[in-house]
């Protein structure tokens, strides 16, 4: 993928939609909370640019007709008789009133 614009600028390329510039690097990395140097950010850059132009190629996949119809594979839900209350909290290291504990989570 060829960059005409200026070296530095971050601009990328405007005739090509699917160009990230260090701009929105930068602004995906506030998103995601992360900090990240220059040397880091013109990385991104490249390395999206290079994502990008995988998903360029599924653009050329041609389309196919789908003639087989649709067939659920899945065997059928099934009722089953559940365990009760005391069953289920038989094995439980800790419970309180009907119900399982753990240690609390702050």
């Amino acid at each position: 993928m060829s960059d005409t614009s200026e070296p530095g600028d971050g601009s990328g390329d405007a005739g090509n939609p699917s160009t990230v510039d260090t701009a929105e690097v930068e602004h995906v990395a506030e998103l995601a909370r992360v900090n990240l140097d220059d040397d880091e950010i013109d990385q991104f850059v490249d390395q999206f640019a290079e994502i990008l132009e995988y998903f360029e190629a599924l653009d050329e996949v041609p389309e196919t007709e789908r003639e087989e119809s649709l067939v659920n594979v899945m065997r059928p839900d099934e009722v089953e008789e559940g365990l009760t209350q005391a069953e289920a909290l038989a094995n439980a290291e800790k419970t309180e009133d009907g119900f399982f504990t753990g240690p609390k989570v702050s």
